[in-house]
């Protein structure tokens, strides 16, 4: 399988052979759980106190009174510490030692890579996700890509490239949350757009753009190809990062 490396400024410079994984088979449920289970890891784990609901006087009346035998408060009839009962504590609450995060089989993590960077370039699941973009896929860009510094030199390379019509999607996205996540850190959503995927270091460049992610490829996972478990994320490889990918 071959495919077209362009300039900074979209001229077709060469053309190149694809390693074998973009040949990978389209695997949505090993995508599905890698993601899932990579999520999982940032859980944080919260629970009640283990003794919330018990530290409280309440005894039975004993028999006797034609009343429930359940424990009440001293100097009162309320019933406490019992869980079928209004005022009563927690039946199951949850517990800190819960085992939150979820598990993969190593080589069904590696297959879900290979599946998510082979979805890439598949130009229906790509639009499938709302993605922008002119030309075909995969999208290659020369080297000079990872050298710029300025984030118009990167504005102008992608316009070039005809992918920055997504940038601006996911800028216009941006709206308020509902519910009570505004107060939490996590106000606003925005979609996600570009990953743009380099050899040595980060195109830091990027860092400002609307929903961009930059990463080299030994940061690559599957929920930056496959965000919310869907596959087929928009992505610019860089000439070296495709033959860094011979190693997949």
């Amino acid at each position: 399988m071959k495919a077209q490396v362009r300039t900074v400024t979209g001229e077709i410079a060469r053309d190149i052979d694809l390693p074998a994984v973009f040949e990978e088979e389209y695997r949505p449920d090993l995508i599905k759980r890698a993601v899932l289970a990579l999520q999982s890891t940032r859980f944080q784990p919260h629970g009640t106190n283990p003794f919330a609901g018990l530290r409280t006087s309440a005894e039975s009346w004993g028999s006797g009174r034609g009343v429930a035998q359940v424990p009440r408060l001293k100097n009162s009839s309320r019933v406490a510490r019992v869980p079928q009962a209004v005022g009563g504590r927690a039946a199951h609450p949850p517990k800190v030692e819960k085992v939150l995060v979820k598990q993969i089989n190593r080589k069904e993590k590696r297959k879900a890579l290979r599946s998510a960077i082979a979805a890439s370039i598949i130009p229906d699941l790509v639009r499938e996700r709302g993605h922008r973009f002119a030309g075909d896929l995969p999208i290659i860009c020369e080297d000079r890509l990872e050298e710029l510094s300025r984030t118009g030199d990167v504005i102008a390379a992608l316009a070039a490239l005809g992918v920055y019509a997504d940038v601006e999607r996911a800028k216009n996205s941006r709206k308020i949350r509902a519910g009570r996540g505004t107060m939490r850190g996590r106000r606003y959503k925005q979609r996600r757009s570009i990953l743009i995927v380099t050899a040595g270091e980060p195109l830091r460049a990027a860092r400002n753009l609307a929903g961009v992610d930059a990463v080299t490829v030994a940061q690559l996972n599957t929920e930056l190809l496959a965000p919310g478990t869907q596959a087929g994320r928009l992505t610019v490889w860089t000439e070296s990062a495709i033959r860094r990918l011979e190693g997949i």
